[in-house]
């Protein structure tokens, strides 16, 4: 519910909040695509490289999943002349960069998982600001919109940190720091612009432990419809983790691919479903303003991306293999646009928006601490048929649609 009603915001605005969330996206996805890997690589050798970069990769994840709601109650009570997401978004981009500099230059394993974690905490405080201007300053009737247009940051941002590593092969420092440059300009360009949301110190929130305590959940009593969206959410995020983490060893194992063309054949996968993600995430978003519906969309996009997955794990050849990642574009960019839209109409209290979003974002992170747990035990079910991988992905998702059925304030 709108405390008051929020005025329609500009191309301009929208632009800059768009590049300001692909920016973000960059910085985040170019060490963890390629950098970080080769780093670690670097330090221990192929055969220990694994290991290390799990233990790093997996750390990082755990601060992650902390950072975002503590620095979005953090924020949600910041009483600064500058706003109450400003300061957070700048220190959070400082942060960031300099974590990923100690990265760049570490000359030890632990020194990476040092930076790594300074960068996973940091870029979080960033991120936690950056998603909570949606329903700061976003009316209801655009939010599919602009959650749209943001959806799209995602596949470009891993198109361009992919490009940009690539153009810096030979010079590991602008391998890591070229892409914080670029990414951090589009952020600064929105902060030095936004008219920030202010908060009077006599309205900021009572501080205390149990206040504390509260910043990593949320009451599903309270916010039912909140709690359903965070299951769906997680539903969906897990049936993705599965396809990603794997992947590989389905093209190895299932399609019969040489390892040495692994890569190329990721790389076709990807960019098939990033083209058709992008147009799925403009036209759904936009849609979902136009009908005032979010709800069947969801559903929709959740169940598209299920039939993908089944698509998938019979495939067998590349080009079936291919025809299922586009398709699998097409829902989980429906789904991005329309599901951040619905999160935050559903929201509990606009005055908690940053910290209800951190919490909401554990759904997102915590598949990818699900999924190569409970994959070992689906691969042993199915004999090792990474076809039952996948059509258990797909009947995860499946089930991510029908948790939102139950969503009663958005239609």
């Amino acid at each position: 519910m709108e405390p008051e009603p929020l005025d329609r915001v500009g191309r301009g605005f929208i632009s800059r909040y768009a590049l300001a969330s692909m920016g973000t996206s960059l910085i985040f996805l170019a060490p963890l695509l390629v950098s970080l890997a080769l780093k670690v690589n670097s330090l221990v050798g192929i055969e220990q490289a694994p290991k290390s970069l799990a233990l790093v990769a997996g750390t990082g994840s755990i601060v992650s999943i902390l950072g975002n709601p503590f620095f979005g109650k953090l924020s949600d009570r910041t009483s600064s002349r500058l706003g109450m997401r400003r300061p957070w978004m700048v220190t959070g981009l400082a942060g960031g960069c300099l974590g990923i500099l100690i990265v760049a230059l570490a000359p030890t394993v632990p020194v990476v998982l040092i930076g790594w974690c300074l960068a996973q905490l940091a870029l979080n405080a960033l991120l936690a600001a950056q998603v909570a201007v949606l329903p700061d300053q976003v009316p209801i009737a655009q939010r599919g919109l602009v959650a749209g247009i943001l959806g799209i940051g995602l596949p470009i941002a891993s198109i361009a940190a992919t490009y940009l590593v690539q153009l810096f092969t030979g010079n590991r420092l602008a391998m890591f720091l070229v892409p914080c440059a670029i990414g951090g300009f589009f952020v600064l360009l929105f902060v030095v612009t936004l008219n920030d949301r202010r908060l009077d110190p006599a309205d900021k929130p009572a501080w205390s432990l149990r206040e504390l305590a509260s910043t990593f959940y949320f009451d599903p009593r309270r916010s039912p419809d909140l709690a359903w969206a965070f299951a769906s959410r997680f539903m969906l995020l897990l049936a993705y983790a599965l396809l990603t983490t794997y992947q590989a060893y389905y093209l190895l194992d299932q399609i019969g691919t040489a390892e040495a063309d692994v890569p190329h054949q990721v790389f076709l996968g990807t960019l098939a479903q990033s083209v058709v993600l992008i147009a799925a995430s403009l036209i759904g978003g936009h849609l979902s303003d136009r009908i005032g519906r979010r709800k069947i969309l969801v559903i929709t996009a959740s169940i598209l991306y299920g039939v993908a997955l089944f698509v998938i794990s019979v495939a067998d050849s590349l080009n079936g293999y291919l025809i299922g990642m586009a398709l699998s574009g097409l829902g989980f960019g429906l789904y991005i646009a329309v599901d951040l839209a619905l999160v935050a109409d559903v929201l509990p209290d606009r005055a908690t928006a940053a910290k209800d979003l951190g919490v909401f974002n554990i759904a997102s992170a915590l598949p990818f601490f699900v999924a190569p747990a409970i994959a070992p035990a689906i691969l042993a079910l199915g004999n090792g048929s990474y076809a039952t991988l996948y059509t258990a992905a797909a009947l995860s998702a499946v089930i991510g649609a029908a948790a939102i059925l139950p969503v009663k304030r958005v239609r």
